[in-house]
């Protein structure tokens, strides 16, 4: 299995679109990524602009297929203007 943390910074005054954006990804990936074990996207106590999403999957195809997806591309494409800079992406092996 593999774990993957996504470090996003939001640009002030973007917050309430970039949420909403990433309710819809849950969503859809949720419904719709058997191999995709968790899609979960939190935001920072410590700071309103820093949101992680935290990812699971079964394999490495399964990861790159839940990328490969139409709506990922899609509403990846809408959160983008809501970012202040690039996104932060470290991977993990799952110890079991």
């Amino acid at each position: 299995m593999i774990g993957v943390v996504a470090k996003l910074t939001v640009a002030e005054g973007k917050n309430a679109e970039f949420e909403e954006v990433g309710k819809e990804l849950m969503s859809k990936v949720k419904a719709n990524e058997e191999g995709t074990l968790t899609y979960q996207l939190y935001r920072s106590k410590d700071d309103p602009q820093t949101y992680i999403f935290m990812e699971e999957y079964a394999s490495e195809d399964a990861m790159k297929a839940h990328g490969a997806t139409e709506y990922f591309k899609a509403l990846g494409a809408k959160l983008g203007p809501c970012l202040a800079g690039r996104p932060q992406i470290d991977r993990y092996d799952i110890i079991e």
